[in-house]
């Protein structure tokens, strides 16, 4: 193998990082840590803790806004899942998946596990690292297996290399790392849960249990090379010369990305023409393939919500909004929400499926009780590379977030450590913050 990955992983520093890649660390952490909060609302959340606290007891990393500890790989596992949970996370269009949910908790777990005191630069530099490694790996599985498998399959392979780095582990152990971690990650296959939703959702945090699990299992002595993904493509070629990590889209709405750009084409005809939500008589629906596959009637839990599209929709043109209150708990039978999707006709665009994965669009299509028909735009969602949220935008985001949680953290205190990490000499008040906050257990 080259040793391009290994010394990437190995020798990268925060100075050799760019100043734009430096800057979106942050905002990436910012917005995985917005949602994990949001996303502890949710049972997925009190399942997954309290699974891990019984099966994965004993250890020295923390469940997330919970204080409970765990191994290592379960920690990694409930958080990532905590996040997933809350389908607002970042993600990147090449993977069709998700690289935070599972990178920041192995990242975390691991630290802590090893009793590790990490200055903000160290811990930011290994995010990086774990994004530009997760990235990569999911571009080279979708191109050279021919089912789309969830985004655990190759957050595995960032999360080992990961703990490669922080575990000075030598070449020879970090090619077992990734070799161990890309034969048992979850190629579990993604349009499985598009279709009928559940809690398994991207597979996230099972795939950064898989790799935190192959990074101690290396350190060990467990052989697992190699790691095809990454040894026999070329998609590893451009370490230190492109930046993956700037690829990343931020989403405003916690359902799947496909049905945002539905959402946006909606919302903006009401806001042009004034309408509410009792004017419309039926809704159409152009876009692509994928995302014509977010519909599976009306939801009966919180997954099925935040994988539907009509439902989304719906839920905007209601509330004027559309947050986790919408996708859980009373929003998930609210009757004019309900109402409003039984007017809702889907269809697939062959120019957008043309344009999949790369670019995500959708046209609306609402006719009013009055016989008037507006079309919308062509529209992308908002946060994609090339039109990004801005910090402020992903300030309120976080703001939104956390204010619902009915969490009792100091989240101002949070953010501005978050903004400043790069100025820390440790990153132990933040990981304090954000492990150690119990809750009463349901």
């Amino acid at each position: 193998m080259s040793q391009t990955v290994f010394e990437f992983t190995k020798n990268l520093t925060w100075e050799a990082i760019p100043n734009d890649v430096q800057h979106q660390s942050k905002r990436c952490l910012l917005d995985l840590i917005g949602v994990a909060a949001a996303g502890h609302t949710t049972p997925t959340a009190d399942l997954i803790n309290n699974h891990a606290a019984m099966m994965f007891g004993g250890g020295k990393s923390a469940l997330f806004f919970d204080g409970r500890l765990v191994s290592p790989a379960g920690a990694a596992m409930a958080n990532g899942m905590t996040i997933d949970s809350m389908d607002a996370h970042d993600g990147h269009v090449l993977t069709k998946g998700h690289a935070g949910c599972g990178v920041l908790p192995a990242l975390v777990a691991i630290i802590q596990a090893q009793g590790l005191t990490l200055t903000g630069t160290e811990f930011l530099t290994t995010f990086v690292i774990g994004y530009e490694i997760a990235i990569r790996a999911g571009i080279a599985l979708h191109a050279t297996a021919p089912d789309y498998h969830t985004s655990g399959a190759w957050v595995a392979i960032a999360a080992a290399a990961m703990g490669a780095r922080l575990m000075d582990m030598d070449e020879t152990q970090f090619r077992h790392a990734i070799g161990i971690a890309e034969y048992h990650g979850p190629r579990s296959q993604m349009m499985r849960v598009v279709d009928t939703p559940t809690m398994l959702k991207d597979g996230s945090g099972w795939g950064a249990m898989a790799g935190v699990s192959a990074a101690y299992l290396a350190h060990s002595g467990f052989t697992g090379a190699p790691a095809i993904s990454v040894e026999e493509t070329e998609f590893f070629n451009d370490l230190n010369k492109k930046w993956h990590m700037m690829g990343q889209y931020f989403k405003l709405y916690p359902v799947c990305r496909w049905a945002q750009p539905a959402v946006e084409a909606a919302a903006a005809l009401k806001l042009e023409h004034g309408f509410s939500a009792d004017d419309i008589s039926s809704i159409g629906i152009e876009t692509f393939h994928e995302g014509k596959r977010l519909a599976v009637g009306k939801p009966t839990s919180s997954d099925q919500a935040q994988y539907n599209l009509p439902f989304s929709v719906a839920a905007y043109l209601v509330h004027n909004t559309l947050g986790p209150r919408e996708v859980t708990g009373a929003g998930l039978t609210d009757p004019a929400t309900l109402a409003l999707m039984d007017k809702i006709v889907m269809h697939e665009d062959d120019t957008f499926n043309a344009r999949f994965p790369a670019e995500r669009w959708a046209r609306a299509i609402i006719t009013l009780n009055d016989g008037q028909i507006f079309t919308s735009n062509d529209t992308t969602a908002q946060g994609d590379w090339d039109k990004p949220l801005t910090d402020e935008t992903l300030n309120s985001k976080y703001d939104g977030l956390t204010r619902d949680s009915g969490l009792l953290a100091d989240f101002k205190r949070i953010k501005d450590i978050v903004w400043n990490l790069d100025a820390q000499q440790s990153v132990g008040d933040l990981l304090s913050m954000l492990c150690s906050q119990p809750k009463p257990h349901r």
